[in-house]
């Protein structure tokens, strides 16, 4: 086991005092920790997989600093569009950046916390999380990450012992404290709050940061802000792909939900699509369907936009145009990727690929067909036929549309085709996780504490993840991306 490697690098940069960066901060006290969740794997990656439970709550749910990280917990400063109006009056709320650490590929990660209590930015919140909010993070994450998204990692959930009263769920209902574990917090609202301040010094500085710990091989760029949006406007059309492939609804991509990393965080109301729905959406307060499903590259590069804007005071104009107008070929290229690998075949290349994502859309959308069943059903192509055309919904798969896509599937090789011996695709029915399904997982839990379907829920997810066996980037990566 490599040892835990701090770092204290977003720290640094703000230090001392923070300014303009980030506040100190101190934990709420909590009078219970029940530890409920702790993520093995994840802990693993950053040496931290030998804690005793004690230990862990120490760290996790009381945050003593971890050894030789730094002493102080720090809330970070941004701002952000939300469902795009300006809003100068937010920031980490309930969470703060507990530490940072060098995981076991040489990344830099974060720890950040959700529930840990009010920070200068909590306005009139109380800092605290639900426990349920919690579990349903613990499922985002673990489910998208078994569907080959870039995500973040649920660390910890520790109960908290305190009642809260919420306006969305029954109350009073119990709380949580939430560690993730992300390769960088650094929202775009960071950016955009300097830049409401006319901070160039600090966006250079950033910029800075941004190159030398989380996208290095752009080191010595000679337009350094340039270079950093043209990669995050492609890794964010990446992200934007992997969601769509995998059928996911984020429900709030505001500024501040998204990072430079291209990585995906901060879970409210997502939801999974029952069937392709172009207007579905996952928060009961988006009434207009501004983050609908099929609005989610749209609203990704929107969001670039403001971030573009946010960089003009450090860098041209035309250099941050021609990177934003590369986004919808960076998508439409991704998103052929993404689906080729959710059906586990290889790509054609060019125009053929696109095509038959497209064709594919149209029948799914056409026919109703389960989302998810159709992408477990048809998982290595033409090695599962017998298998599809004898599962659950096999009189589905018939009429012109479907003749369009299965001659698209019949043209392509499988991709790695021995994952179709796991013991995953002997089922009938894939692992999914769409609402009444998670709120079936919830109900035991606050009913009567029972964790055991939650806990089969995990196994299930874990078995998905080990059957396909996704690289998140494989595909999508150049040398040096991250």
């Amino acid at each position: 086991m490599a040892p835990f490697q701090p770092s204290a690098a977003f720290y640094d940069l703000g230090a001392p005092g923070g300014a303009p960066f980030w506040d100190a901060v101190e934990p709420a006290r909590f009078p219970k920790h029940l530890l409920r969740y702790r993520n093995g794997r994840a802990a693993g990656s950053i040496g931290l997989e030998s804690l005793t439970d004690e230990a862990w709550i120490d760290q996790f749910g009381r945050f003593q600093p971890l050894p030789g990280a730094q002493a102080t917990p720090i809330a970070v400063r941004y701002h952000g569009h939300q469902f795009r109006d300006y809003n100068p009056d937010i920031g980490d709320g309930r969470g703060f950046l507990f530490a940072q650490c060098i995981d076991d590929q040489a990344r830099l990660l974060d720890l950040g916390t959700k529930g840990s209590g009010t920070t200068p930015y909590s306005r009139s919140g109380d800092g605290r999380l639900t426990l349920k909010g919690a579990v349903r993070e613990i499922l985002a994450t673990a489910m998208l990450e078994a569907l080959g998204v870039y995500t973040s990692k649920t660390l910890s959930v520790i109960e908290t012992g305190e009642s809260l009263r919420r306006g969305d769920e029954p109350s009073p209902t119990r709380s949580a404290v939430l560690v993730r574990l992300g390769h960088s917090h650094v929202r775009f609202g960071v950016f955009q709050r300097l830049a409401f301040y006319n901070d160039a010094d600090a966006i250079a500085r950033l910029v800075d940061y941004c190159i030398a710990n989380l996208h290095p091989d752009l080191a010595g760029a000679a337009d350094p802000a340039a270079a950093l949006f043209e990669r995050v406007v492609e890794v964010s059309a990446r992200l934007a792909a992997q969601w769509m492939a995998a059928g996911f609804v984020h429900g709030v991509l505001n500024t501040d939900n998204q990072n430079v990393t291209g990585e995906s965080f901060d879970y409210g109301p997502w939801r999974f699509l029952p069937v392709f729905d172009p207007g579905f959406t996952a928060a009961y307060f988006d009434q207009t369907g501004l983050y609908a499903y099929g609005r989610q590259p749209e609203s990704v590069g929107w969001a670039l936009a403001q971030l573009g804007g946010a960089l003009l005071a450090v860098t041209e104009e035309e250099r941050l145009n021609a990177a934003l107008g590369r986004f919808g070929e960076l998508y439409a290229e991704a998103a052929a990727t993404a689906f080729h690998k959710r059906l586990g075949l290889k790509r054609l290349g060019g125009d053929e690929d696109l095509q038959f994502v497209t064709d594919l859309f149209g029948w799914m959308q056409a026919s109703g067909a389960p989302f998810e069943q159709v992408f477990f059903d048809w998982f290595g192509g033409e090695a599962s036929a017998n298998r599809a055309e004898s599962g659950r919904i096999a009189d589905i798969y018939q009429g012109e549309g479907w003749a369009r896509v299965r001659a698209g599937i019949d043209a392509r090789e499988p991709d790695r085709p021995e994952r179709l011996t796991h013991a995953y695709f002997e089922q009938r029915k894939p692992r999914t996780m769409l609402i009444d399904e998670v709120e079936a997982i919830w109900a035991p839990i606050a009913e009567k504490d029972d964790w055991s379907a939650f806990d089969t829920a995990l196994a299930e997810i874990a078995a998905l993840r080990e059957a396909h066996a996704f690289d998140p980037l494989d595909g999508f990566s150049r040398p040096g991306i991250r």
